[in-house]
């Protein structure tokens, strides 16, 4: 008779087993690349496969079992990705902590998740020792040597760890679809951090559908660029796993790094934020460096002006795609394809990925038809499984039978998907809805623009005033007045900014968004001055 785990070996739908089944497939195939300063780490998929394995096999050593979770507090690294992969081996929950947050929110997700364990960037150890007696679940400390910087004695160093763990594929385990393979925390803006769920069926199928839509091949070479504890370069990642491609880790975002990087590895897709390709673009020596292996690019976030897409498909010479998606909603939930990109302007979010249902709905739980502005929501094997000990919160975002994203938008005459905006960040001034995105656009098409954001502020007249905080190019000579006649040649009166803000910097997470709820409380008295 056959046992239930020799079922589970045959029928299973596990992250692990991507990994897995390209060293079958593939052995010797470059699978894993960093090159920084104090190593170089380059594996094949036969290496990267028995990484995992030893990886798993040696946390399961120090007493860890399926179902423990187990933090991460890392920046980007090759250690860092063999990790997340590693726990998937063995059946473990990865909690994926953001580095960037403050002490109190990495104190309040360790605890919160229950985490066992937690593997840690070295130059990062002494932020988390500091933490260690407010700890009481956390009883292993590991550290990745990314950086060179000293660990506490109590933390494990990552390679020695792996030597103690067997290469051997890790098949005594019983992976179900829906067991979870990862709880990722959202940002927290205003309340504590919510943990989302996912299972290895969500995460799985739908990086296999981004192989289909966003053009990742077993050919291909991809970037590992951004956060990869951000659902957006995860997703992309395993689909690079998913196809047999290499993956090419890098730190962080430096101009120059990135354009040697990809004239070394031969570079085919990149995953970079809109700015990061305009600083690209701006490099003095952009043209000295060989890019022409560049295909497919990728961007999210934010959206990217039309002067910069422009620039940056003729010289790259490559076609240019936006992802979307949700933690909650694993990416990509909808695709704005090569093919759109020049013909259709406007906030576009485009087709749904083909494992996703996407509709608007209005506050009664309707289904709206094209051209109607609702809330967008989904239907997925990928939206989460949940909130992490909220059941609440995960009753109200699944309301009418849909995952409810919290974001406007509506349907055009082709059926492609324009996102209008937060519904928290929609300005209402004068009896008006004005998006603040379309705003944004407009002025990100002005050269001297670095950044931007457009917050509704209390107004004694017309209850809120359209603001632009922007953000110039380092020696731009630019006014206020700039600013306020472009508008007026492009949008409506109300749409207009009451004002212009001009600051260095504008507050950011990790990942890049710009923190518009910052903005909101630091100038909430700014018209009430005037």
């Amino acid at each position: 008779m056959v046992s239930e785990l020799e079922r589970n070996l045959i029928q299973r739908v596990a992250v692990g087993d991507i990994i897995r089944r390209q060293a079958g497939r593939l052995p010797d195939k470059e699978a894993l690349v960093e090159v920084r300063e104090n190593r170089t780490v380059r594996l094949t998929y036969r290496e990267f496969n028995a990484h995992t394995n030893r990886l798993g096999r040696a946390l399961r050593a120090l007493g860890l079992r399926q179902g423990d979770r187990v933090a991460t507090v890392c920046a980007n690294s090759a250690e860092f990705v063999i990790t997340a992969y590693g726990l998937a081996k063995a059946g473990m929950v990865w909690v994926p902590v953001n580095p960037g947050l403050g002490p109190h929110d990495i104190k309040y997700i360790l605890n919160h998740s229950e985490a066992r364990a937690v593997v840690v960037d070295d130059v990062l150890t002494r932020l988390v020792e500091g933490l260690a007696a407010e700890l009481p679940l956390v009883e292993h400390f590991v550290y990745l040597p990314v950086t060179g910087a000293p660990a506490p004695e109590r933390y494990r160093e990552f390679w020695s760890l792996l030597e103690q763990g067997a290469p051997d594929e890790i098949e005594d385990v019983i992976i179900r679809d829906r067991d979870l393979v990862q709880i990722m925390y959202t940002s927290g803006t205003t309340a504590a951090p919510k943990g989302v769920m996912h299972s290895h069926l969500g995460i799985f199928v739908v990086s296999l559908a981004n192989c289909i839509e966003l053009e990742i091949f077993r050919d291909r070479v991809t970037s590992c660029l951004m956060p990869f504890f951000h659902s957006a370069q995860h997703t992309l990642t395993t689909s690079s796993f998913h196809a047999g491609a290499k993956v090419v880790v890098m730190r962080g975002f430096d101009a120059t790094r990135v354009l040697e990087t990809i004239q070394r590895e031969k570079i085919t897709n990149l995953f970079m934020l809109p700015a990061m390709y305009r600083a690209l673009l701006d490099h003095p020596e952009f043209d000295r460096y060989d890019v022409s292996s560049v295909q497919h690019c990728i961007y999210a976030m934010t959206p990217m002006d039309q002067r910069t897409l422009e620039e940056a498909q003729a010289r790259l010479g490559a076609r240019f795609a936006l992802g979307t998606g949700q933690t909650e909603a694993y990416p990509s939930s909808n695709n704005f394809l090569p093919e759109w990109q020049l013909t259709k302007r406007g906030n576009y979010w485009g087709l749904s990925s083909p494992v996703f249902d996407t509709a608007v709905m209005d506050d009664e739980g309707r289904l709206l038809p094209r051209g109607q502005v609702g809330e967008i929501v989904w239907r997925s094997p990928a939206v989460m499984e949940g909130y992490w000990k909220d059941p609440e919160a995960t009753e109200e975002g699944f309301r009418y039978g849909w995952r409810h994203s919290g974001d406007m938008g509506y349907f055009d005459e082709d059926g492609l998907l324009v996102f209008v905006d937060r519904k928290k960040d929609m300005i209402k001034t004068g009896g008006e809805n004005v998006p603040s995105i379309k705003v944004e656009r407009v002025i990100l098409s002005d050269p001297r623009v670095q950044g931007c954001a457009v917050i509704g502020l209390p107004h004694p007249r017309w209850v809120e005033g359209v603001t632009a905080v922007v953000e110039p190019k380092p020696g731009a000579q630019l006014t206020e007045q700039d600013i306020i006649d472009l508008c007026k040649k492009e949008l409506g009166g109300f749409e207009v900014p009451k004002a212009v803000i001009f600051v260095e910097s504008l507050p950011r997470t990790t990942t890049g968004k710009v923190q518009k709820h910052v903005l909101r409380q630091q100038y909430r008295d700014f018209y009430g001055r005037q």
